[in-house]
């Protein structure tokens, strides 16, 4: 093993965490093939039954769908981002930045929560920024534009791809190296396949790629295949970013043990139950008893003897079925949705209001991912626009309020405030903006931009006016 190749200590500890987080956010089939990693054998269970259980294995993803409805009702609305100074080319590279943002077609927003669900899952997400080389410099700004190679681009790493690293005491990055693999088939004609794996190793200022084919005809080396400035050098810090959940926001940390107990007991139940359908037949007989009992057979009695059937009860499959329902609350208390774990109370609908009070905590905690992912959001692009030298200031809103109200409530709590008739143009100019970009959140950026424009241009026509 080269240098480049070596895993930090951390890595290797929480790596075969992470693997178990990921088959259990993810759920079906996956958990199924690894269920051997998690179903417990029983104390001298024979290996046939234990491989018929194996089999039979079921699993009820709870913190999937949890996981799920976070990430998808903290995005429902796109975040917006509004631009002050700076170059007009600088804001119009940003608004087609947030309509793709990885030259594959990905918006900001999608980019961002495909991120915030792996940190749910795994406790982070690595985001790079880079810019497109090229084999020449350009002699000037307007050459660097026309040729494309300003238009910075993030590409997304999973926690498992950040493989080594070192921190400073600012906790800020001095090195760090990426590796990913990729198994590939050389071509149509060929039977073998190969493994190809990209080292990336970024420091403050520079970056060196490294590669190595294993499989085939190809030998294993690894071979520096890249190197120069990276695309923060002049800002000296590595051009790496972290969606990095605390102890507090990292659900899957909080429930996995949970999802793995409800997992194993849901499990042990089934099968008590499926073997319950099996009744055991049972001879009351004084008699030496020698005849062979099935659906084909018959069976012949003295006089005084009995015949019947043994079959459980059903009081530990209750008491059973009652722990399944506790470890099901639990988890989604412990993910802050204590009020989703079961049905309505009744089978009644709720109302916007009540539902708003039974989410309170829900929506605290909403909020706070919204301002953990704005935050990372802002530094990302702050980094991109002082690469650029753009001056541009970045303001982002939205992501701060759980969508249990509709947009006709909205809309009319914002006409009654305009009817009070305060005297504040930049007020009536924010309830504008609002809603505008509350209702048309799924607009792309560059119409967005537009609308706030007009409103703010509109708004100062009027106080002109007056």
């Amino acid at each position: 093993m080269t240098q480049i190749d070596t895993e930090h200590p951390d890595y290797r500890r929480l790596a075969p965490t992470w693997a178990m987080y990921r088959d259990l956010y993810v759920g079906g089939q996956q958990f199924k093939h690894r269920a051997i990693n998690y179903l417990m054998r029983r104390q001298k269970e024979p290996l046939e039954v234990y491989s018929e259980r194996l089999g039979r294995a079921f699993y009820e993803n709870y913190i999937g769908s949890i996981v799920d409805w976070y990430s998808s009702t903290l995005f429902h609305r796109e975040p917006s981002l509004q631009y002050e100074g700076g170059l007009e080319s600088g804001r119009k590279f940003l608004s087609e930045l947030q309509d793709n943002c990885d030259r594959r077609g990905t918006t900001l927003s999608a980019f961002f929560q495909d991120a915030f669900r792996n940190s749910l899952v795994v406790g982070r997400s690595v985001i790079l920024i880079d810019f497109p080389r090229a084999s020449t410099a350009p002699s000037n700004r307007a050459e660097e534009e026309a040729s494309g190679l300003s238009r910075a681009f993030l590409i997304p790493f999973q926690a498992e791809d950040l493989i080594n690293w070192s921190k400073d005491d600012s906790d800020c990055y001095e090195w760090a190296v990426l590796r990913i693999k990729v198994d590939k088939q050389p071509d149509v004609s060929s039977t073998q396949r190969i493994t190809e794996t990209i080292w990336r190793y970024y420091d403050r200022t520079s970056y060196k790629i490294y590669k190595r084919i294993e499989g085939g005809e190809q030998p294993g080396a690894i071979e520096l295949i890249a190197e120069g400035l990276h695309a923060l050098a002049n800002q000296n810090r590595v051009p790496i970013f972290e969606l990095e959940a605390n102890d507090t926001c990292w659900l899957m940390n909080k429930a996995a043990q949970l999802q793995l107990e409800h997992f194993n007991k849901s499990n042990a139940l089934g099968w008590a139950i499926t073997m319950g359908l099996f009744a055991m037949p049972v001879i009351y007989s004084d008699r030496e008893w020698n005849q062979i009992v099935g659906e084909s057979y018959y069976i012949q009695l003295a006089p005084g003897d009995r015949f019947g059937w043994a079959e459980p009860d059903g009081k530990v499959h209750q008491i059973a079925a009652d722990h399944l329902e506790t470890l099901k609350e639990e988890i989604y208390r412990v993910c802050y949705l204590s009020q989703a774990s079961g049905e309505d109370e009744g089978g009644r609908a709720q109302s916007a209001l009540s539902k708003q009070l039974d989410f309170q905590l829900t929506q605290e905690v909403l909020r706070a991912y919204g301002v953990w992912v704005k935050s990372v959001m802002r530094k990302v692009l702050e980094a991109i626009v002082t690469a650029r030298q753009d001056d541009i200031r970045v303001t982002i809103t939205g992501l701060d309020e759980l969508d249990i109200s509709d947009f006709a409530s909205e809309l009319e709590q914002a006409t009654n405030l305009l009817a009070l008739g305060i005297p504040s143009a930049t007020l009536k100019k924010q309830i504008f903006e609002r809603l505008a970009l509350k209702y048309l959140s799924d607009v792309r950026q560059e119409t967005k931009d537009q609308i706030v424009t007009e409103i703010d241009s509109q708004i100062k026509s009027q106080m002109e006016k007056n």
